[in-house]
């Protein structure tokens, strides 16, 4: 079974690039302002090389653990420049784990307030799992 999946990834991924598309997801999984800013960085210039090139492209950063304080409004010491990203990049999606998010509330008793336009995915890591599984590129700065 998990060939076969490898095998579908491989096919999705082959057409995925044939078609001009880029899929990119990042991982953020710590509370440190210069890799959050690295990674902001990073989606910025990936995002100018492929309009550069006139090719599509669709990123994501998925934060967890502690990293989710890159999305939290309250928190975030690059909660303008996600804003930012989120209004000016159609193609570009910041997703808070649901998973972090309830660990969270259970010890604080509060939601966590998320900067505007993140959204929600049950698990961090299991959606960069099966973005990986789809053939998209995974990074971790």
């Amino acid at each position: 079974m998990r060939g076969l999946l490898l095998v579908l990834a491989l096919l999705v991924s082959a057409a995925s690039f044939a078609a001009g598309t880029h899929r990119i997801v990042f991982q953020v999984n710590d509370n440190e302002p210069a890799r959050m800013n690295l990674v902001l960085n990073n989606v910025a210039n990936l995002n100018k090389h492929y309009q550069d090139k006139g090719e599509d492209a669709q990123i994501e950063v998925v934060a967890y653990g502690p990293g989710l304080t890159m999305l939290n409004a309250a928190a975030s010491p690059v909660k303008d420049r996600v804003k930012s990203f989120g209004q000016n990049y159609d193609n570009v999606k910041f997703l808070a784990c649901g998973n972090t998010m309830a660990k969270i509330k259970k010890k604080t008793g509060k939601d966590v307030p998320l900067v505007e336009g993140v959204k929600v995915v049950p698990g961090g890591v299991v959606h960069i799992t099966e973005r990986e599984e789809e053939g998209w590129t995974y990074l971790k700065p």
